[in-house]
């Protein structure tokens, strides 16, 4: 059954070539993404509240859910459906004293330890990684491997995405390890059209 976590987008503007966030943005939600975080940790207060705005008001007349990366602030004042925390954030119990319970809260967790501790913090759902190499998540080590994904999935009850290093080939290896869905960069950026690529990737999970 769909978790309502299956399929998440992680942006990286940089890697879009000449086209705008924005447009990307909107794509993704209406190619149906289950969850769209804007993570674009380099922008200003102007710009982010910008994309936040633009997306948030079109998530919030689909199944989409958004989410802004670390910012509480823009995340409420653009009414968006919740915030990503990474490991040098506020914990989610933190965050949970000032949002609603329909507020979403993730976090990004490295380890089994960090995953019990965002569940216990009522956080919603994790993205787990890197599963896969991946060049963008070299920097927090090697990757966890499948065992360490099932070993997560099997310790704790809310969704598991797995993250990094994530291709249309390897997402039936990680739902039969226990996650709930995946979650990806340049699995949304590069290849075919969005559309394409979330249907391509929806067959994976029947």
């Amino acid at each position: 059954m769909p978790s309502g976590f299956d399929l998440c987008y992680i942006t990286d503007r940089r890697g879009l070539g000449p086209t705008p966030l924005v447009s990307h943005l909107q794509a993704a939600v209406a190619a149906g993404l289950d969850l769209v975080q804007l993570r674009e940790k380099d922008l200003d207060t102007r710009e982010t509240t910008y994309l936040s705005i633009a997306t948030a008001e079109i998530a919030r007349k689909s199944n989409t859910k958004f989410v802004v990366n670390d910012r509480l602030d823009i995340a409420i004042a653009t009414h968006s459906h919740g915030i990503h925390l990474g490991g040098r954030s506020a914990p989610p119990e933190s965050v949970r004293k000032h949002v609603d319970r329909d507020f979403l809260v993730g976090v990004s967790c490295h380890s089994l330890e960090e995953a019990l501790r965002a569940e216990a913090g009522e956080a919603d759902y994790i993205l787990l990684g890197p599963i896969f190499d991946t060049p963008s998540k070299r920097p927090y080590g090697p990757p966890l491997g499948i065992t360490r994904l099932s070993e997560v999935a099997s310790r704790i009850r809310i969704p598991v995405l797995a993250l990094g290093g994530i291709t249309v080939e390897r997402v039936r290896v990680c739902l039969r390890a226990g996650a709930k869905g995946i979650a990806g960069i340049r699995l949304f950026q590069e290849g075919p059209p969005i559309a394409d690529r979330v249907r391509e990737l929806r067959q994976q999970f029947y």
